[in-house]
């Protein structure tokens, strides 16, 4: 803590001695006698919408128009005005994406179906390299780029991807792309701080503090090589926990210690560019660190200070062709705050979890009506668990080819399978992708799509291996046991038996590009989800069955009449299984309008049927029915701003331990909004920026933590080389 505050005054020094030294713009000088004044400026000219070329729907560039995918993209106006820095709330105004803020730490994100408390569908990518946790199968958003700046665009596909990503895209692809040193040469300082309401149920408790900082140079060196290097962090204090009755369960939020998050980060990336323009190697590498909550379906755990994520990756490129290998290593350990063993102690999940990874992909135009792309990869983890030490590594691997057909100008095809292989799963799991691209003008689509996606179990799904209590205090029932607690046991065991869970998805879609300044989009779909992978109750201790070890002397009469017939009831067992199939379908709308060259504004509406599984619904997480998101943001020379408000309906969450801690979540209404100030040429800005502003009492998840209204001050220096 002592370094980031000293970090922290470095960067606030080097802001005030930058501004006196460059904000001051010299003033206008006045024409001398005898000469004209100097013309006035010229008109603005009408607004102009730049077609958006993204790369993430089928690992090839194009415009967002023509992608057989249905896209969002978040580009650098919306991450320079947004109200907060948070992945959560850039990606929460992406229509059909569910997002729920757990911890000041933990996010998790899913499209087109209920998020959880440990998402593992959503797939996230930072420059092509996967950030999913094999181990436990969910994304850690902490090892993000900090500072936005850096960020050059973030793609969404909103819907299932693995006949390109392979496993885990199910829901999803959210691919970061950073910008490159030449992009960004120079140094920016990035400081903000700022608090949050931390009051429950008018309980009057003080503020929390939040406060990060980001250092950033970038440099060519020659016309060859390049460097950029990254330092920063951010810190939180913990949130406000919710207390009492769980609404629609039957259990009360337990009590215990919640934490804030700490993440400091160093990133370093050189570039290559041959002489002859058209090869260039990238070589980037970083170390991060974090701490604090993390949920999951056995209760919250604490990640402890020292965890530490690295990650080191080549990429070559030459034209069309990509070939990246990169690796990432995950080392730390955390304690559940809820969960404790049979001797009383917290259960601890100890992990030591490696990524190697390698992958080459390429695109070509033959006979000028196809456009091939085709490309695979070899994955393989080594893991170290104190909650699951059968499996100690496992291999994947998979291959691609896709081809958009040109059938005339107006009706493209575009048919692609991918095939992929792990050693955890016997047999191969085949994903196809078929899609009708009806192009009525250059501008506008049509699309009607087919695809199969698949989720692989993780290591913890085959193989978790731990046993939970509950204390039951003997006092209860004979005085003479004084202080004295029985720990009722809950065995909790993975699955090596489980299968790859399937979603195909069918949609009908419609993208354009209006007066060449507005992109409206709509998309209806449908999935059907089979075998999910679900961590649910098998067995229940029964009304004349006490656990094992039961005191004799109360006998079965107590148990039976004194907890079970009061509705005291504890499982015996859990475990990960395959259930059936879960079918889905909705319906979303947008607007993206560029209203002036300086003023922007969005709109978008999701409707997402309830679920329908041919199993016990209480089995599902029920999504909000409806979400509406509506902004503007304003950018001009000297000042910049946004406004937006975002309303989610009600839902119901199921996937923390047993039923007592089941129960559903109000709708609620957000209002955010940012404004800032530029000076001396952009060099420099200052914003303030607002989540919440009606200071709601917002429950994201029904065992989350209390989001309250958050105010950021934040400073930004780009001095360019």
């Amino acid at each position: 803590m002592k370094a980031f505050r000293t970090f922290m005054l470095g960067v606030a020094i080097v802001g005030v001695v930058g501004s006196s030294a460059f904000a001051q713009e010299p003033p206008p000088v006045p024409p001398q006698q005898g000469q004209k004044p100097p013309p006035p400026p010229p008109k603005p000219e009408d607004p102009t919408y730049k077609e958006t070329v993204v790369v993430s729907a089928s690992k090839v560039e194009q415009q967002l128009v023509d992608a057989p995918a249905t896209m969002t993209v978040i580009g650098p106006r919306a991450l320079e005005t947004a109200p907060s820095n948070s992945y959560a709330d850039l990606l929460r105004a992406v229509p059909g994406v569910n997002i729920t803020q757990i911890s000041a730490r933990d996010i998790n994100i899913t499209s087109r179906s209920a998020t959880s408390s440990l998402a593992t569908s959503q797939l996230a990518v930072l420059d092509g390299r996967s950030l999913y946790q094999d181990f436990f199968g969910f994304v850690m958003w902490d090892f993000m780029p900090s500072n936005p700046n850096e960020i050059k665009q973030i793609e969404v596909i909103r819907g299932p991807a693995s006949a390109v990503w392979g496993a885990n895209a199910v829901s999803g692809v959210i691919n970061v792309i950073t910008k490159t040193p030449r992009e960004m040469e120079g140094t920016s300082f990035l400081l903000g701080a700022g608090s949050f309401g931390r009051e429950y149920n008018l309980n009057d408790a003080r503020a929390g503090s939040l406060v990060y900082g980001n250092i950033t140079h970038a440099q060519a060196i020659n016309a060859r090589w390049a460097y950029k290097l990254s330092v920063g962090s951010y810190q939180s204090e913990a949130f406000a926990r919710p207390t009492g009755a769980i609404a629609g369960g039957s259990g009360v939020y337990p009590n215990y210690k919640n934490t804030g998050t700490s993440q400091p980060k160093i990133d370093l990336r050189f570039d290559y560019d041959h002489p002859d323009g058209q090869q260039r190697v990238v070589m980037s590498g970083g170390i991060a660190g974090t701490d604090g909550i993390m949920h999951t379906g056995i209760g919250p755990f604490n990640i402890n200070a020292g965890t530490t994520f690295g990650y080191g990756k080549v990429n070559y490129s030459r034209g069309a062709l990509r070939v990246q290998a990169f690796m990432n290593a995950l080392n730390g350990d955390a304690e559940n705050l809820i969960a404790v063993d049979t001797s009383g102690l917290p259960v601890n999940l100890a992990f030591d979890t490696k990524t190697f990874d390698f992958e080459v992909s390429n695109s070509m135009a033959v006979a000028g009506r196809h456009v091939l792309t085709y490309g695979g990869n070899l994955r393989y983890n080594k893991f170290e668990l104190s909650l699951a030490q059968t499996e100690t590594s496992r291999t994947e691997g998979g291959a691609y080819f896709q081809d958009e057909i040109f059938a005339s100008d107006h009706v493209r095809f575009v048919v692609g399978a991918r095939v992929d292989k792990f050693s955890s799963i016997d047999g191969a799991v085949f994903s196809p992708r078929v899609a009708l691209l009806l192009k009525p003008s250059v501008d506008s689509t049509f699309r009607i799509s087919f695809n199969r996606a698949f989720r692989a179990p993780s290591q913890i799904n085959n193989n978790l291996d731990t046993v939970i209590t509950n204390a039951v205090p003997l006092g209860l029932f004979n005085p003479a046991f004084g202080s004295a607690v029985f720990r009722v046991p809950t065995t909790a065991v993975g699955n090596p038996n489980l299968t790859e869970g399937r979603m195909d998805a069918f949609e009908l879609s419609y993208t354009a590009i209006i007066a060449n300044r507005a992109t409206v989009s709509a998309a209806w779909y449908y999935t059907r989800f089979k075998d999910e992978i679900f961590f649910t109750q098998t067995g229940e201790w029964g009304r004349l069955t006490p656990p094992p070890g039961w005191p004799a002397v109360l006998g079965v009469p107590a148990w039976a009449g004194g907890l079970y017939d009061r509705g005291i009831r504890f499982p015996s067992n859990f475990t990960y299984l395959n259930l059936g199939r879960v079918n889905n379908q909705g319906l979303e709308l947008g607007l993206d309008a560029l209203l002036t060259n300086t003023t922007s504004g969005y709109v978008n509406y999701s409707f997402q049927a309830e679920p329908d599984p041919n199993f016990a619904l209480s089995e599902v997480n029920l999504p909000p029915t409806h979400r509406l998101n509506a902004g503007l943001t304003f950018s001009g020379a000297k000042m910049f701003g946004s406004a937006s408000v975002s309303y989610v309906g009600a839902a119901f969450w199921q996937d923390v331990m047993d039923s007592r801690f089941h129960g559903a979540t109000p709708s609620y209404t957000t209002v955010n909004a940012s404004l800032g100030t530029k000076w001396a040429n952009g060099r420099y800005t200052a914003s303030l920026k607002a989540l919440n502003l009606t200071n709601r009492q917002v429950l994201q998840h029904v065992f989350a933590d209390v989001n309250r209204r958050q105010i950021v001050g934040e400073l930004r220096v780009n001095l360019p080389k």
